[in-house]
């Protein structure tokens, strides 16, 4: 899949509130009242990516959990990372 230009990213971050795009990949930190809630989330966003067959980086710390996404095999950001992100932040 083709690595998305820096201009489609910023384009496509215009669709993604709180989504940030930091150096080959777009991130964003959820926050929740408290670690249970935290990890109810990224059971449902495992889910997802099983379902997407694409793995984002998680980084839990206690009740924030940063979600990074990239497309490794494209050394960037593709289609299928903005296309995910969608899908985690209906969640």
């Amino acid at each position: 899949m083709a690595k998305l230009t820096h201009q489609e990213i910023t384009h496509a971050l215009t669709e993604l509130t709180n989504w940030k795009h930091v150096g080959i990949t777009i991130q964003r930190i959820y926050e929740f009242p408290d670690f249970k809630q935290a990890m109810v989330f990224v059971n449902k966003m495992a889910v997802a990516a099983e379902e997407a067959n694409h793995h984002p980086d998680i980084d839990i710390r206690y009740n924030k959990v940063t979600v990074a996404l990239t497309s490794h095999d494209s050394d960037g950001v593709t289609a299928r990372d903005v296309k995910l992100a969608k899908k985690i932040n209906g969640l």
